[in-house]
């Protein structure tokens, strides 16, 4: 099964086009491989956060970036928020932004 990418806004892929160079590669490099093997490559690359959605773990020598992400029926990854990662926990404000996100989307997707 082939998968493609999709975006929740064009103001998220930009925001993850924003990303340092070096997070950007990563991105780029993980998310080739998902169009290839799916949406889980597994810790430490990606993680189950609950419910369906995942998030992609990006790390490089500028830091340390998150991309929140689900899937819809169809074969479709779909990135709903990005950050740049400042403290050991993922903000609260950031996770709830995501699934806000993903229920739209999933709600969407079943209508």
């Amino acid at each position: 099964m082939s998968w493609k990418i999709e975006y929740y806004s064009e103001k998220v892929q930009q925001d993850i086009m924003r990303l340092p160079e070096g997070l950007q590669a990563r991105y780029i490099h993980l998310t080739r491989r998902m169009l290839v093997y799916g949406p889980n490559l597994r810790e430490p690359h990606t993680k189950a956060m609950g419910n369906g959605l995942f998030e992609l773990r990006l790390k490089s020598m500028e830091g340390i970036a998150r991309v929140f992400y689900c899937t819809i029926v169809g074969s479709s990854i779909v990135m709903l928020h990005s950050f740049i990662k400042k403290t050991d926990k993922t903000p609260a404000r950031e996770f709830e932004t995501a699934v806000k996100r993903m229920e739209e989307v999933q709600s969407h997707a079943h209508s």
